[in-house]
């Protein structure tokens, strides 16, 4: 487990970033945290990261955005708010994100698919300390 304090949304872009860079295709990343606790502008870096250089924003309401990467590869990245249960979320395919080992995929609000997350993934916990201070936890 690895834990670190962000000061700023250029500090969590810079952390997503550098994490990005570090990780092989094939990685599915949880995005865990309440509204407004940064897990989109955690996105924005992971994605700047592996080289998106478009605007990237929560795909509340298209449950899925995709990032054509470098070398064939691809980001997924998924905001399963709207997504009422593990079935619902398997009639959308979201395993076939998952199981992509040329792609990345970030999942914002997993807990709406329960045991569907593959049990490997890498869990992100964003806290929302302050106006600006953010806990960033990694566990894997």
């Amino acid at each position: 487990m690895k834990k670190i304090i962000s000061h700023s949304e250029a500090e969590t872009e810079n952390f997503a970033f550098e994490l990005a860079q570090s990780l092989q295709p094939g990685t599915v990343l949880t995005l865990n945290g309440d509204l407004g606790a940064g897990k989109t502008v955690f996105a924005r870096g992971f994605a700047r990261g592996l080289g998106v250089e478009e605007a990237v924003s929560s795909p509340t309401y298209t449950i899925a955005q995709e990032y054509a990467l470098a070398g064939n590869r691809r980001l997924y990245h998924l905001d399963l708010y709207r997504i009422s249960s593990a079935e619902a979320g398997l009639a959308f395919g979201v395993d076939e994100f998952f199981n992509d080992p040329k792609a990345y995929a970030l999942v914002e609000w997993p807990g709406q698919i329960g045991d569907v997350i593959p049990d490997d993934a890498l869990k992100v916990f964003i806290r929302h300390l302050d106006e600006h201070t953010r806990e960033i936890t990694l566990d894997d």
